[in-house]
């Protein structure tokens, strides 16, 4: 029986005998053979690489760049050769041919595309992509094969060029996950998790904090903050979830029985901190005129104008009860407007004439405290 040549891989299914459909086929052939890549095939190169079904040749020394993974690997394999007493039998040594090429699993070619381009580009290409006409879909791709293979200075400009793109003013808010000219959201925020990348993880955030606020993908924002634990996020995910309403929840068969019961908990756990709220006044900074019996009047006159102004968030029917972040806001709002004197003080202030200013930064404070604790509410029933 003749042999096929090895680099064309069958893949063939019996079938029991009659009519061929075209959902039950009697025999079917794939061929696969790999083919070199435009670009990054170079004639002069000493190693060939296969990428899925892409053959590129390239440089040895290129690779070995930036103290990477490659670097290590080719001098095992070089220590390996040395210490072999028996000759090769195969094709010759892996890497110097298109018949046995080094097999690189678990990548795309894309992605070792961007990787020679990084490796292979003239300055002005690399600059390109630290302007607007930057290609983010590139850089990402970038981003996560260099984090692969230890590429830790190309890796860094990579994040940091990508971090550019999603930080620049004039780049679109785009309010949904995908984006047809980059990563999708859920990939970006993967990428950013995984290489511990904070601005670019900010970035993202960012972005899927408008997207709850206009109330799309909040299950997905959910389960991908679960799953890479990124607590800010997921406090603000089940806080939107939450303000959906339990109808939602209960339809909504994306969400898992623990996550409703963790949408129950942060619903009555929340409700709580409202009504303890009134009594527990943030500390504000004093200022040094304000001593003694003023710094205690001036205690007594912050107390009463917190109690007031997080009062009016309970005669606002349009804030739901457990909605403490939008109250706070309120609040924040209420007090600025006072301070500012654009809206009658009726006396409030007069207890603290030197300290009205810091009331402001006091509860900007609180605000940004439970932002940042939300996801704590939500917790399992134990």
């Amino acid at each position: 029986m003749a042999h096929l040549p090895s680099d064309v891989y069958l893949t063939t299914s019996f079938m029991h005998s009659g009519d061929v459909s075209p959902t039950t086929p009697k025999l079917q052939l794939q061929l696969s053979i790999p083919h070199h890549d435009p670009t990054y095939y170079i004639p002069d190169g000493n190693t060939v690489l296969l990428v899925e079904n892409t053959l590129f040749r390239v440089h040895r020394s290129t690779l070995t760049k930036d103290k990477s993974t490659f670097d290590s690997m080719f001098s095992l394999d070089s220590d390996l050769r040395s210490c072999s007493s028996t000759p090769s039998v195969t094709a010759g040594p892996e890497g110097e041919s298109d018949d046995n090429p080094i097999r690189l699993q678990g990548d795309t070619a894309q992605e070792f595309r961007a990787l020679l381009w990084a490796l292979y580009a003239l300055p002005h290409e690399l600059t390109l992509a630290l302007t607007p006409k930057a290609n983010a879909s590139q850089l990402f791709n970038l981003a996560r094969i260099t984090h692969k293979y230890e590429f830790r200075s190309i890796e860094a400009w990579a994040l940091g060029a990508l971090t550019t793109i999603y930080t620049r003013p004039a780049h679109s808010p785009n309010l949904q996950v995908e984006d047809a000219e980059g990563p999708n959201l859920v990939q970006l925020t993967e990428l950013a998790s995984l290489c511990e990348q904070r601005d670019l993880l900010d970035a993202a955030t960012s972005r899927w904090k408008r997207l709850l606020a206009s109330g799309k993908d909040i299950a997905l924002a959910v389960g991908v903050a679960e799953r890479l634990n990124l607590r800010t996020l997921l406090g603000f995910a089940y806080h939107a979830m939450m303000l959906q309403g339990r109808e939602v929840w209960d339809n909504d068969t994306s969400l898992t029985r623990a996550q409703r019961i963790r949408l129950l908990s942060g619903h009555y756990a929340l409700g709580r901190l409202w009504e303890r709220l009134p009594g527990e006044p943030p500390a504000i900074s004093h200022s040094p005129r304000c001593t003694g019996g003023a710094q205690a009047r001036c205690n007594q006159a912050w107390a009463a104008l917190w109690r007031s102004t997080l009062d009016m968030g309970r005669q606002v029917l349009l804030i739901q009860y457990a909605d403490v972040v939008g109250k706070l806001m309120l609040a924040e709002s209420v007090t600025k407007a006072l301070v500012e004197r654009e809206i009658p003080t009726q006396g409030m202030l007069d207890g603290m004439p030197w300290c009205k200013d810091n009331v402001l930064a006091a509860v900007a404070g609180k605000v940004k405290e439970v932002q940042e604790s939300l996801a704590d509410y939500f917790t399992d029933v134990i």
